[in-house]
């Protein structure tokens, strides 16, 4: 670990930290909520080792990269121009894509928006969702889940953060990273994510110390940055109405664990399974369903990961 180099680098307005190593073709990691660079420790010790050029950067708004307060600055258009102007910052022409839950999302975005960028996307546990003009996507999870639903709460500024500071931060990210349950997540308000059952012990692949680096991080920047990418979802909706119907049209590979939570919404595995994805991402050339894997698969399984990332990418 203490090979990785950390550097800030000034993009699209704001100062991304980024974590880098080795040398050789580039591979761009996107972490999901509530996460890291640190998240991709495993494969970008791995990979670097493998001959690649490793960059897991901390997204706006987490970790030490400049955090703007407004809301309406967390668009999935803000956080791929954060990435163009990282990769125009590094000199990188085309990267390697890879990307995991809210990472995922930006990822298929990136693919929509630049896919001259991106020689291959590696995507895990958030498959593409194309855009539906009749409906808002938190509307949409509303009517599906109603209120208590985990993102239809997280959408008014400030209530969730009361609530994440009634709990040790620690204690908070423990229950939402050991969490294996494949239910789609509803918080009453009465009951709040304080009230959600601690796990009784850390899951094997989850030491003291990794929850300790991610508590500290979140204690410093606190949960707004992140929780504004949900909050700017219907934003989304309305900003890419112009990209309705069009495909990924980068080769894809995309995993995602038996048991994540993602992978449980209705409607999520006939999608998969049943030509919509193949319909919509043409280029796709593997799923892969991980038995016995919950969502935090690229550090609850990171050997199996690592050999299903660098089995892809090789190709190229």
């Amino acid at each position: 670990m203490e090979k990785i180099e950390h550097t800030t680098v000034a993009t699209n307005g704001i100062n991304m930290h980024v974590a880098s190593i080795g040398t050789g073709p580039p591979v761009l990691f996107l972490h999901g909520f509530p996460e890291l660079w640190y998240s991709w420790r495993h494969q970008l010790l791995y990979l670097s080792s493998q001959g690649y050029r490793c960059i897991a950067p901390d997204l706006r708004g987490y970790g030490d990269t400049d955090a703007p307060p407004s809301v309406t600055s967390y668009t999935a258009l803000h956080i791929v121009g954060d990435l163009i102007g990282l990769l125009d910052n590094l000199g990188i022409e085309q990267v390697f894509l890879v990307g995991h839950d809210w990472g995922a999302l930006i990822a298929w975005q990136f693919c929509l928006l630049r896919p001259d960028r991106i020689k291959a996307l590696v995507n895990l546990s958030v498959a593409f969702n194309p855009r539906n003009p009749k409906f808002k996507p938190v509307d949409g999870f509303k009517a599906l889940f109603g209120d208590d639903f985990y993102i239809c709460r997280f959408q008014e500024p400030g209530e969730i953060e009361e609530d994440f500071a009634q709990i040790d931060t620690a204690k908070l990210l423990k229950k939402f990273l050991a969490s294996r349950s494949p239910k789609p997540p509803c918080i009453p308000k009465e009951i709040g994510f304080r009230g959600l059952p601690d796990p009784p012990t850390l899951p094997p692949w989850l030491s003291e110390e990794d929850v300790n680096y991610y508590a500290a991080k979140f204690n410093q920047k606190g949960f707004t940055g992140a929780l504004n990418y949900y909050r700017c979802m219907n934003l989304n909706w309305e900003l890419t109405a112009a990209w309705t119907g069009s495909q990924i049209k980068v080769p894809v590979k995309f995993i995602v664990g038996d048991l994540d939570l993602s992978y449980h919404f209705p409607g999520v595995k006939e999608y998969i399974h049943n030509g919509g994805f193949k319909r919509d991402v043409p280029f796709l050339q593997e799923v892969v369903v991980m038995e016995g894997g919950a969502h935090f698969l690229s550090q609850e399984k990171p050997e199996e990961v690592n050999a299903h990332i660098y089995d892809f990418i090789k190709k190229f």
